[in-house]
Parts: structure tokens; sequence; C-alpha cells
């Protein structure tokens, strides 16, 4: 079985400010230091989980993006759920295995 590498640890100045995260997608990283280095949209504070549970309990990503004041973009949102269905056809493959 082909696991993919791991992502390298990136270093960006933003605000003046050293931002090192672990990217996961475009849009998508795990900072450390940052939410517990849960997933969160990059550049942000919003974790990943939250805007998923918000989209399962009915809310719609144009709502989400508008909510978010657009700190988060619909193309960020329809990547965290590529994610979580690939995260979740990996752990379903690993279960049948």
């Amino acid at each position: 079985m082909n696991r993919k590498a791991h992502p390298k640890l990136v270093r960006e100045i933003v605000g003046g400010e050293t931002y090192e995260y672990y990217p996961l997608g475009r849009h998508i990283v795990s900072a450390p230091g940052v939410c517990g280095g849960r997933p969160t949209f990059k550049y942000t504070r919003i974790e990943v989980q939250v805007i998923l549970d918000l989209l399962a309990t009915g809310e719609t990503i144009e709502q989400l993006v508008k909510n978010y004041r657009e700190r988060i973009s619909k193309e960020a949102i329809q990547e965290a759920l590529k994610l979580a269905a690939s995260s979740l056809k990996r752990e379903a493959e690993a279960i049948a295995a």
C-alpha cells in the first residue's frame, strides 16, 4: 500500500511574524501551536471540523463564507469536504483490509 509522504513544514512571514504550518491541501493546514495542531483554514484559527459540523447541521457553503466574513472561501470549504471524504475512504479501506 502506497502512503503519501508527510508534508514538510513551511515557514512564511505573515503580518511581520513567522507562520509555520504543514500543508494538508492548498487551503487547509496543520499549524503547530494553532488550535492544538488540528486542521485549520490557512492563515486563520478557524478549525476545519467546526465548518464540517456546521455543514452537517444544514448550513450552506454560501452562508458559511458570508458568516465568516469571507475569511474562508468556497474553494477552501470544498477542499475540506474533499479531504474529509478521502480520510473516510482510507479509514474504510483500512478496516476492510
